[in-house]
């Protein structure tokens, strides 16, 4: 018989990026209890990993709980960015509720409405909390009336359009029911979940069912399954059957079980129905797993997540720096280290290319990806990795491309020259307004492949005051060519240390990507070329010697700073010809075809093949 688990509410809080998901679940452990008066707590302390610190973004889902009177509030907090959509969509699987954050100034934004139509999606109830309402420029009214609209868009029921509403200060910890008059404390927003998000509803009679909706790793008990318990119990060392992704029932044997607790696991002797809980012991165990009865299996449906949209093959590193800093080098453990990743990252896709030693890649977007490359790049490996490139499906209306929503928001003055560059790139607008504040708010369909490598550009034409966020549209008939700017590459010619003297003699030709003495090979790109096409270029040469004892030169001095390149700001340069050299300690761009004459002869073949 069904029943509720009254002293447990799991509740997951989703936001588009920046709106201050993190500090708010700072917030909430600190006012119940989670540390100790003097002990000292970082900031966004969910955060644990050093990527999520450096770019300020949530990348993967976590879960804490804590004790408020005598309930247990399972927290998750989720990612806000839209490449890691899939840890969102997933982590609903294990809620009754969700609190919806939004910024009192930006209002919903595109992330916003990614995440609400997944919870509305799963017939969730949403408790929509108006964030930073201290701002200068907030207008909690607005945002209100703006998140209603965007509800009754979406299609949200009548029940789910009957939101409660709170206001608050996440950052001093603060909130209220009215956005003149906040607590001292948040609360009211506790309460509000404890009034507005259901219980979970169980059946504790029957046989036990969880999803595994998230893994962790222990360097003790190994994999860790994550999941809520639908029904029935579990206990330590209970016999359960493990239905894998492909149907297959093995029979396991739980380690220990374990419950969340503020920031720790706890471990139990048995747990009940209702609880987002831990198991250690299941072997092999992967996302969207069930843990059952081993007498009377029944499995659950699987996690569906959307499809990747963009793919980078990546390959072993044959350069001549080639095992230099890395510790991983061989086919065999860039392999394994791909498909370990799939185990917990569902929306990435591993297969073999045609060529050994290489493989293609997939996930949601560039950032995606290169999460991914920057983690494999700090733990070790070294490897090499190619353009991004879109996918493509054959539909009802023959080749389909994928297509971005993008949200634009730029000062009017630079409104004509991103129109410009989003037309060049097969955009179509529509939607814009304009604020009092001279900020025009603009909303584009563009192929996905116009996204590719769009950042810079529109950072400088909009001098750094533009911000965008795309969001998948659909998959659409092909657009047609895209006409971006090209601009070649400077490519070394020798190998050896770089020189002042070369490089101002080359000042002319573009921009450099590296600074006097800096060691080069032959192939590897140095610069980017003022102009369209490549240019080989020697930039190891030394002034010649006069025989006598001079004055230093001051080359270096004539010499405008390099372009230092970040891992985002390759993934963009990368033309089709070029890889990416990823090591421990460098990043460097190199031509595929390393020899000049081999290029020379490809180029002209390709050449001669669309003529």
């Amino acid at each position: 018989m069904k029943s509720t688990a009254d002293t447990i509410r799991n509740i997951a809080i989703i936001a588009h990026v920046d709106h201050g998901k993190t500090t708010l679940v700072d917030g909430m452990l600190k006012q119940t209890h989670v540390f100790h008066d003097n002990q000292a707590v970082m900031e966004r302390v969910l955060d644990s990993n050093d990527l999520e610190r450096e770019r300020g973004i949530t990348i993967t889902a976590k879960n804490t709980a804590v004790l408020y009177g005598d309930t247990t509030i399972n927290l998750v907090d989720t990612p806000g960015h839209a490449d890691f959509g899939s840890e969102v969509e997933r982590i609903l699987n294990m809620v009754d509720g969700v609190l919806l954050l939004v910024d009192a100034v930006e209002g919903p934004m595109p992330q916003t409405r990614f995440v609400l139509r997944h919870a509305l999606h799963q017939g969730l109830k949403a408790i929509l909390v108006v964030n930073k309402v201290d701002r200068p420029a907030a207008r909690p009214d607005w945002v209100t009336d703006q998140t209603l609209d965007l509800f009754l868009e979406l299609g949200a029921s009548d029940e789910q359009c009957d939101f409660p509403i709170l206001y608050t200060r996440a950052l001093e910890g603060r909130a209220g029911y009215d956005h003149t008059d906040l607590a001292d404390d948040l609360g009211p927003l506790f309460e509000t979940i404890l009034k507005s998000v259901p219980p979970p509803v169980v059946d504790r009679d029957a046989p036990p069912q969880l999803l595994v909706t998230t893994l962790q790793y222990s360097n003790y008990v190994g994999k860790i399954a994550v999941g809520v318990l639908l029904s029935g119990e579990l206990r330590a060392g209970q016999p359960v059957a493990h239905i894998d992704r492909d149907g297959v029932l093995h029979k396991s044997r739980i380690g220990e079980v374990f419950t969340f607790r503020n920031l720790e696991r706890q471990p139990q002797e048995v747990v009940t129905a209702g609880s987002i809980i831990a198991l250690s012991g299941i072997e092999n165990v992967g996302i969207g797993d069930t843990i059952t009865d081993i007498d009377d299996p029944r499995p659950l449906p699987r996690i569906e997540v959307e499809q990747p949209t963009v793919r980078m093959t990546f390959g072993i590193n044959t350069s001549p720096f080639a095992g230099r800093e890395g510790r991983f080098l061989t086919s065999r453990q860039i392999r394994d280290r791909l498909h370990h990743e799939l185990e917990q990252n569902v929306a990435l896709r591993v297969e073999d290319a045609d060529v050994t030693g290489q493989w293609a890649v997939s996930g949601r977007g560039e950032l995606h990806l290169a999460i991914l490359i920057e983690t494999m790049r700090r733990e070790g490996y070294e490897f090499s990795v190619s353009q991004p490139e879109v996918i493509y499906h054959e539909g009802d209306n023959g080749l389909e491309e994928p297509f971005e929503e993008v949200y634009i928001e730029v000062p009017s003055a630079n409104l004509g020259a991103v129109s410009e560059m989003l037309g060049r790139r097969r955009g179509r607008l529509t939607d814009m307004r304009h604020t009092d504040s001279g900020i025009v708010h603009c909303t584009y369909v563009v192929p996905t492949r116009g996204m590719l490598g769009f950042r810079n550009p529109f950072l400088t034409s909009t001098r750094g005051n533009g911000i965008y966020h795309t969001l998948f549209h659909e998959y659409a008939p092909f657009a047609g060519a895209i006409d971006t700017q090209d601009f070649g590459s400077l490519v070394s010619g020798d190998t050896g240390i770089a020189s002042a003297y070369s490089l101002t003699n080359l000042k002319q030709r573009g921009s450099f990507f590296i600074p006097p003495g800096t060691e080069v090979y032959d192939g590897q790109v140095i610069g980017q070329h003022i102009r369209s096409g490549d240019l080989l270029v020697n930039p190891t040469k030394r002034k010649p010697g006069t025989g006598h004892r001079a004055a230093p030169s001051g080359d270096e001095e004539q010499l405008p700073p390099h372009r230092i390149m970040s891992l985002d700001d390759i993934i963009e340069y990368l033309s089709v010809d070029e890889l990416m050299e990823v090591t421990p300690g460098s990043l460097r761009i190199r031509k595929k075809e390393l020899q000049s004459h081999l290029r020379e002869r490809e180029a002209r073949q390709a050449k001669f093949a669309t003529a």
